[in-house]
Parts: C-alpha cells; structure tokens; sequence
C-alpha cells in the first residue's frame, strides 16, 4: 500500500528520475565500490585497535580496592566523555586541528585521524559492553579460581574473561554494524571514501542515483554482520536451555 502511495504521487516521475536512475546506478557502481575499499579499511583496522583497548578499558574499571581507584576514576572520566561527544566532533576536531599545529611528528594524513576519532569513541562504547560482561560473571567463578591457588589476575585472565567475552559477542557485533557506517562520517575531513565519492557524482551530475549506490555497499555489508549476531544469540539461547534441562 506505501509503494501504490508513493507511485501515485504527483511527483513520483521526477522522484523516480532523481533517485532511480538504473544506467547511472551500473555506471557508477565501480567508482564508487572502489572508494568504498577505503571504508572498509578504516573498519578493519579500527575494529582490531578497539577490541584491544576497550578490553583494556573495562578491565581497568574492574580493578577493586581504593589503590585502583585513580585508575577506575580515569577509565569512567574516558568513557563519559567520549559517549557524550558526537562522533562527527570529535572527528572534525582531530582530523583539522591536529595537523593545523604543524608539527612534524604528528601525522598529516586525515584518514589516520579519521581512524583515530573512531577509535577513541568506539572503545567507549565497546568498553561498557565488556564491562557488563565481566560483571555478569558470577562471584563464585572467581571465588572457585582463588580457591585453587590462582592469583586475582589470573583467575581474570583465565576464568572471567573468557566466559564474559563469550557473552558479549552479540552486543559487540552491533556496536562494529554501527562503526562501518560511521566510517562515512570521515567524508567531513574531505576523504574521498564512498560517501564523498558520491557528493561528488551528484554534484557533477545533478541525481541522486549515485546515494542509492553508496546504501546499498553499505547494506551490503551491514546485513551479513546483522544476520551473524542473530546465529550468535539464537545459540547462546540454545546452549542456556541445554544448560539447564541438564
């Protein structure tokens, strides 16, 4: 009913000219593929950064006893700060303001500070992930690790850890589906990735074809991600059942 709708509109012909335009859509669809490489680069390597420093991060506000409360308190000022700023901020602000101090050891590269920004914010994020984990464990399983002569960083290291990253590989796949498409958000710096290469075919061409092309490299990808964290979470639930029926 919502496509019978929109076709019988009064301007659905010049709609469907604008965005539907199926000989730009094959034309374009190499060029802008091949500037989404870029995208999916920048995906990659952030993802491997982040899943390494968000652990790190959410181990850190783990730590108990008043010794690790500097550390704690350092952890939770990160993670407030970098959740509560827009990516599309933090991304303008490092990618034009780091190389505008004109120092030679700081990398000029925008694509590197677009990573950057990335980075930064998403551990946020992935690191409460991995919190909630390794909160989910219960006391006991430590308790039985001390028990057998295990120190405190080993029981985390061998016993928590393993169990709560297990946990969280659903939520975590969901947070990186998120990451993908932020990487369009690097367009801001001028980084010719998909997005910007799109703005360009429109601006040169005056359709809107060329946006439909840059979603559907991003759907592309994005759903086999989507369909995987769904598998994940139906054997989490099939392996809980089983738990308990035995």
């Amino acid at each position: 009913m919502l496509v019978v709708a929109i076709t019988r509109t009064p301007g659905w012909s010049e709609f469907r000219g604008y965005f539907f335009d199926w000989a730009r859509y094959g034309d374009s669809l190499g060029e802008i593929s091949s500037a989404f490489v870029l995208n999916v680069k920048m995906f990659s390597i952030a993802e491997a950064i982040i899943l390494v420093t968000a652990l790190a991060l959410a181990v850190l506000r783990s730590l108990p006893g008043p010794v690790f409360f500097p550390l704690r308190a350092l952890a939770i000022v990160y993670a407030d700060f970098f959740r509560g700023v827009p990516t599309i901020l933090v991304i303008l602000m490092l990618g034009t303001g780091m190389p505008a101090l004109q120092v030679g050891w700081i990398p000029q590269s925008q694509v590197f500070w677009g990573i950057v920004s990335l980075v930064l914010v998403y551990t946020a994020y992935v690191s409460e992930v991995y919190r909630a984990g390794i909160e989910s464990i219960h006391p006991s399983q430590e308790a039985a690790a001390r028990s057998l002569g295990l120190s405190r960083g080993q029981a985390l290291l061998y016993v928590i850890l393993p169990q709560a990253v297990r946990r969280v590989v659903p939520p975590l796949l969901n947070d990186f589906i998120g990451l993908q498409k932020d990487t369009a958000l690097v367009s801001t710096l001028g980084v010719v990735e998909a997005l910007q290469q799109t703005r360009i075919d429109e601006s040169a061409h005056f359709n809107g074809t060329y946006y439909l092309v840059a979603a559907t490299l991003f759907v592309a990808l994005t759903i086999p991600l989507a369909r995987l964290t769904d598998w994940l979470v139906a054997r989490d639930r099939r392996r809980q059942q089983a738990g308990r029926l035995a």
